[in-house]
């Protein structure tokens, strides 16, 4: 059942969601489930696998990444991956979810209003466009592009001290070896997702 897999893969992160939380991002999955079924959101199409490889994968970021009262930008999003699953896990933290498709925009608009998300925004604009007054402490991406295109795109979104975060699958060495050599320190750590059988990294860029 997709309760007792989230329950478990949480357990395995080290992650005490309180009860809400919990249901919420279950109801998460039932949304994109049912959008699903018009709009071509995700491939994963099984709601145990959606909580494995969508909810518990983005939430992998919270044993690397945390604190109180963080401003991050998702750029990307498209489903709203990782952004979501972060917005419920961390209601203090002000999140900006960032995708160009305008389709996708308005599913994520209906999730930030059914969800009950005030600290969630929907943009819908290209991230090179996108200037924000003030930086964000994590600009993460999940599907958006290799890194360095991903690094050069995203850079002006990051405030002084915050960092990049590209989650990739395997190892990315070509695509580290290619980051320009002024984009700041590259740490690539290695993610244990509960449930998903297959190597998760992350490439953090702090700045120069």
């Amino acid at each position: 059942m997709p309760q007792t897999t989230l329950d478990t893969g949480l357990a395995a992160l080290g992650l005490d969601l309180p009860t809400r939380a919990r249901q919420t991002l279950l109801d998460y999955v039932a949304l994109i489930a049912k959008w699903n079924q018009v709009h071509n959101l995700t491939a994963i199409r099984d709601p145990e696998k959606m909580v494995t490889h969508h909810l518990l994968d983005s939430l992998a970021l919270l044993k690397v990444i945390d604190g109180p009262g963080k401003r991050v930008v998702d750029v990307g999003t498209g489903a709203g991956l990782p952004g979501i699953p972060l917005a419920i896990a961390r209601p203090d933290w002000a999140i900006t979810l960032l995708d160009s498709n305008h389709k996708k925009g308005v599913f994520l608009q209906q999730a930030v209003g059914e969800l009950g998300l005030t600290n969630a925004n929907v943009v819908v604009d290209r991230v090179e466009a996108f200037r924000p007054e003030g930086g964000y402490d994590y600009v993460v991406s999940r599907a958006f592009s290799d890194v360095p295109e991903f690094a050069e795109l995203s850079r002006h979104l990051r405030a002084s001290g915050g960092k990049l975060l590209a989650m990739k699958g395997v190892y990315p060495y070509e695509e580290v070896l290619h980051l320009s050599p002024d984009i700041g320190t590259v740490e690539v750590v290695r993610l244990q997702v509960p449930g998903v059988d297959a190597e998760r990294h992350l490439v953090s860029i702090g700045a120069a």
